[in-house]
């Protein structure tokens, strides 16, 4: 018997093997486990767009305080020759 015919002969004693019992509220814990995880991932989504929010809102109020494209003002005067 070589090694494929070995293999077949497993999977059919699997086959012909009563199959297990399945707990009849299977399906519903599944449903609920399920409407769980889609509850969890719409939190999760709007936290994190909440999250960019407040962080766009920070940049800009930050932004329009500091006013980082201006140039800083000089410390001191250039000297004034030549009048």
């Amino acid at each position: 018997m070589n090694r494929h015919e070995h293999k077949e002969d497993e999977v059919r004693r699997m086959l012909e093997t009563g199959h297990p019992r399945v707990p009849r509220d299977l399906a519903a814990r599944a449903a609920a486990r399920g409407v769980r995880l889609l509850h969890r991932d719409r939190a999760l989504r709007r936290a994190g767009w909440a999250l960019l929010a407040l962080a766009v809102g920070a940049f800009v109020v930050w932004a329009s305080v500091v006013r980082p494209w201006e140039a800083p003002p000089a410390g001191t005067t250039p000297p004034l020759e030549g009048w």
